[in-house]
């Protein structure tokens, strides 16, 4: 892994492990690293979009602005100057971005805290305990989304009941379609791949009467019932745009996010449905009522740890 000149083989294996920890929609891990004379590229891998649920790249979009994030997080926390440019090359419609790397850097504790944060982070399907998310902390995670041009909008108890429903109408949509079905099952498995979802990291079935309708990736764990916390925090995550610049940007949001929520001790997963079905993310930008168009959703609360999501190797993603 040595890329062009001006980048170090240590450097771009120390931000790139970093980077393919980021999330991504069903695990798919799509993109593809190039070290270049002052920075690491970030390319969307084409081959692993999700057709059915993601037809126009925009969740890829996100993963791929985490993954930028997650790299100049981990070069900053190393004394690394870092910058992160999105869509830089009009000519490259599949550079998503590059990590522009400098001269020395002094991390901020801030920096140093998200960077450790990184290999801890990873999406949790299980139940969280009714424990309320102080202010404090609901403060550190719209805060991180802000300092990314972001913003998280975290649901008001009405906004919730509202949102609730157009959740369950988009999971609904989507276990109707035979379509989606077939590509959710050729992204779960039951452990022996390093991408997609294992069935370990699957969560239990919530009951009929729980607010929130969470995916079914299968697995021995959905097969049991579980009660879960019965005031969950939500966030969505909105741009002033809708854009693919603006996707990758919400992506760096998101994983600032998800980061400040480790720190904070906090757990989340992701509620795509209502993002992912046009006209149901559509009623969720109307239910924010001009604060945004509406990129991703989080439901946040403190969980015990759950497994994680495999990810391929760093040589397997470093052109």
């Amino acid at each position: 892994m040595t890329g062009d000149v001006g980048v170090g083989a240590d450097v771009v294996e120390l931000a790139v492990r970093a980077a393919v920890r980021a999330p991504s929609p069903h695990n798919t891990q799509p993109w593809e690293f190039h070290a270049g004379p002052d920075g690491i590229e970030v390319f969307l891998d084409e081959s692993r979009l999700l057709r059915v649920a993601d037809p126009g790249g925009r969740e890829a979009a996100l993963a791929c602005g985490a993954a930028l994030l997650n790299m100049r997080i981990a070069l900053e926390a190393a004394g690394h100057a870092a910058t992160v440019e999105v869509l830089p090359d009009r000519t490259r419609p599949r550079l998503a971005g590059v990590v522009r790397i400098g001269g020395t850097h002094r991390p901020t504790p801030e920096q140093t805290r998200l960077a450790g944060a990184v290999a801890r982070r990873h999406t949790n399907r299980r139940p969280f305990l009714d424990r309320p998310v102080p202010a404090p902390a609901r403060h550190a995670l719209t805060a991180a989304a802000d300092h990314e041009g972001a913003r998280l909008v975290l649901l008001s108890t009405s906004e919730l009941d509202a949102f609730a429903a157009l959740l369950r109408q988009a999971d609904h949509v989507q276990s109707e379609d035979a379509a989606f079905r077939a590509e959710l099952g050729e992204w779960t498995h039951p452990g022996d791949r390093s991408d997609g979802v294992p069935a370990s990291a699957g969560g239990p079935r919530p009951p009929s009467s729980a607010l929130l309708a969470l995916r079914d990736y299968g697995g021995p764990a959905a097969g049991r019932e579980r009660e879960f916390e019965r005031d969950p925090l939500v966030g969505v995550l909105t741009t002033a745009g809708d854009t693919r610049r603006h996707w990758l940007l919400a992506g760096l949001a998101m994983e600032r996010v998800l980061l400040a929520a480790t720190v904070a001790g906090l757990s989340a997963s992701f509620l795509a449905q209502p993002i992912e079905v046009d006209p149901v993310r559509r009623e969720v930008a109307a239910l924010l009522a001009g604060r945004g168009h509406p990129q991703t959703a989080l439901r946040i609360g403190y969980g015990y740890p759950g497994a994680a999501t495999p990810r391929r190797p760093v040589e397997d993603v470093t052109g």
